[in-house]
């Protein structure tokens, strides 16, 4: 993402002006976009006119248009962004108040515009920073399988995205026919191989991850090496020392949490985000199973914590998932937006906004989008409850 604009006022209104370069860029523009903004961008629109003679025609018309936003779309596979609401400014072809859903495109600008207090929050203007890193755009491809299914998947820095998922049919090993067995498993990792090569670009050293039971992968691994050296294909040959076989329960995609942490691939990956992210789950994890009053998690919970100073200097780590942040009410993005400052301004504590599109961040959904790391112990914060004065009362149930 390209920030070509930027324009915010001392209330936290304004405006940002952005230049999506990637299908990643469109994820982040999926969560800084919310309803009642104001966005431009270009769009097609139907128009039709009506000639002298009564006769009416239909023509398809570019034009740049401002919408009112009511609601978005997003596809993660395709990373196709549509945004629907009302024309906030009339133009040559529109008039104010009609509908029409703008489809962000790559390599054209749009500009968001938030009005109101605190609108660009910031969380807003940390998104836009993190999406206009470069650094943001490095990539992992992994292969999960299994004999008959594989998984092959992109982890960029913000989400986890299945490309392509494939399923051959293998006769089991019989007596006899082992062949047709083989021939099975040589159909499959030949679908496979020919599925990954149409998805990554071999002129670009990344990390591929081909995890499985078992020897699958191992074989696939020798399978890819062979067909290398059968084919000459120089450029396959050369990812050779970009491909880490490691071990998984099954298949499927699920299964990729556990691959991202082993030994192996944590020390390969060891600099990217999700490989940081997930070791900040497991930590808490594991200081969780302790009960040592290290680790809580869930709105009321952590907030309490954070009131305490217990997230702050000396490894006070909030962990918090982005999900929470499209909350549609303003008042609810706002009590979150005002913890994270908190956090990390006032108390000095670290502040993990977590991606719900990876498999870390998906186990922090499950324990309410909210967890905190603390600087020393408290018990019983889910016990706590607020004290309420009961009057006494005669035998005659009247107050005294």
């Amino acid at each position: 993402m390209r920030l070509t604009k930027q324009n915010f006022e001392r209330d936290g209104s304004g405006f940002v002006t952005l230049f999506p370069e990637e299908p990643e860029d469109m994820w982040y523009a999926y969560n800084l976009i919310r309803p009642n903004d104001l966005l431009r961008a270009s769009a097609i629109r139907r128009v039709t006119t009506e000639s002298s003679t009564g006769s009416t025609s239909s023509t398809r018309v570019h034009t740049t248009l401002t919408i009112r936003v009511a609601s978005l779309e997003f596809d993660p596979q395709s990373s196709q962004l549509h945004v629907s609401g009302r024309i906030a400014e009339e133009t040559k072809f529109t008039k104010v108040g009609q509908y029409h859903t703008l489809d962000l495109e790559l390599q054209r600008n749009f500009t968001l515009e938030k009005d109101g207090e605190e609108a660009w929050d910031s969380v807003a203007r940390g998104m836009i920073k993190e999406a206009c890193d470069p650094v943001k755009s490095a990539d992992v491809w992994a292969v999960v399988m299994q004999e008959g299914l594989a998984n092959v998947a992109v982890l960029t820095g913000a989400r986890t995205v299945l490309r392509q998922r494939i399923e051959v049919s293998i006769p089991r090993k019989r007596s006899g026919r082992a062949g047709d067995h083989d021939k099975g498993l040589e159909k499959f990792f030949q679908t496979t191989l020919e599925t990954l090569l149409r998805q990554i670009d071999l002129n670009v050293s990344k990390p591929i991850l081909l995890a499985s039971p078992g020897f699958t992968a191992a074989s696939f691994q020798k399978f890819i090496l062979d067909t290398a050296v059968r084919t000459g294909n120089k450029q396959l040959m050369a990812q050779k020392s970009n491909l880490v076989v490691v071990h998984s329960s099954s298949g499927h995609l699920h299964s990729l949490n556990e691959v991202l942490q082993s030994p192996e691939v944590t020390a390969r990956l060891k600099d990217t985000q999700y490989a940081r992210e997930g070791k900040l789950m497991d930590d808490f994890m594991t200081m969780l199973r302790k009960d040592d009053g290290r680790a809580w998690y869930g709105p009321n919970e952590v907030e309490k914590a954070v009131e305490k100073g217990a997230v702050g200097r000396g490894g006070g780590v909030l962990l918090i998932s982005n999900a929470l942040f499209r909350a549609q009410d303003v008042a609810i993005r706002r009590r979150w937006v005002r913890l994270t400052d908190k956090v990390r301004d006032v108390e000095g504590g670290e502040v993990r906004t977590m991606s719900s599109e990876h498999e870390s961040g998906k186990r922090l959904d499950g324990l309410g989008g909210i967890a905190a790391i603390l600087t020393f112990p408290l018990d019983d914060l889910d016990d706590e409850e607020t004290e309420v004065e009961i009057p006494n009362r005669n035998d005659n149930g009247l107050v005294v």
